[in-house]
């Protein structure tokens, strides 16, 4: 295949599934992994794709991919992702789980804890976790967004001001390479604020396409977090920023 009908149907496989890892891309089209990495370089240099660690998505700073298609993707590794972050969860733990796929997969994870007080924004962990017969569900007051069941707003932030928990477990969009946690809706990042500032510790749960993609609305920093949950090495960068600012990595294994 020449490389410009290459380079055509690589931005379209992504468009299509919203994120392609280099492993499968060199497979596909039977070549290194070394050009495939300099092609969604140049593609990326044309705005025509966004590269991400380990592979390319779809150019989204500024909007979000749809809610169904996030739902599937990269399933199975935020699934690990999930397993591993619920077994540093102890029973009888108080926790906010705001919004996001990989926390709708740790709230499944948490079915068989005992003991929990979970306070969400996310009307799709309420409906999960409410199956756990032995533990508490609160959820949270404000807006209902219907794309995804998250309730954001200002009644929804004064809410989550009322406790203080054990551990927050939040999701995000990116990281930056200097350390910046970024998303898409300035509603919903002002919630996850509250809830980093209002827990003990913040768990991130997030995948590895998560790094060095870049939404636009700033949510915080690593340095604010106690440990990242993830399924791939993050870069250079942000590993050294980790264990700079002493916060804990976890690397889910795949089964």
């Amino acid at each position: 295949m020449q490389r410009d009908a290459r380079l055509a149907e690589i931005v379209t496989l992504v468009r299509q599934r919203g994120y392609m890892s280099i492993e499968s891309l060199a497979q596909h089209f039977d070549v290194t992994p070394q050009t495939i990495r300099r092609d969604i370089n140049d593609l990326s240099a044309q705005d025509l794709l966004e590269r991400h660690h380990g592979g390319a998505g779809l150019n989204s700073s500024v909007h979000n991919t749809a809610y169904a298609a996030r739902q599937v993707h990269a399933l199975t590794e935020k699934r690990r992702i999930a397993r591993l972050c619920a077994a540093h969860i102890p029973v009888e733990t108080s926790l906010f789980i705001n919004i996001g796929t990989t926390n709708e997969e740790v709230a499944r994870a948490l079915l068989h804890h005992s003991g929990l007080r979970v306070i969400t924004n996310n009307l799709n962990v309420a409906a999960i976790l409410c199956e756990n017969r032995s533990s508490e569900v609160i959820v949270a007051g404000g807006v209902v967004r219907s794309v995804d069941r998250a309730i954001i707003g200002e009644a929804t932030i004064d809410f989550v001001r009322q406790f203080r928990v054990d551990l927050g477990i939040i999701g995000i969009s990116g990281i930056d390479g200097d350390g910046t946690l970024l998303d898409f809706d300035y509603r919903e990042v002002r919630v996850a604020q509250a809830i980093i500032e209002n827990s003990r510790q913040v768990f991130l749960v997030a995948d590895h396409t998560k790094f060095e993609r870049r939404p636009m609305v700033r949510l915080g920093h690593l340095s604010q977090l106690s440990a990242v949950f993830t399924d791939q090495a993050p870069p250079p960068a942000i590993r050294e920023l980790l264990a700079q600012h002493d916060v804990q990595l976890h690397i889910a294994d795949e089964d």
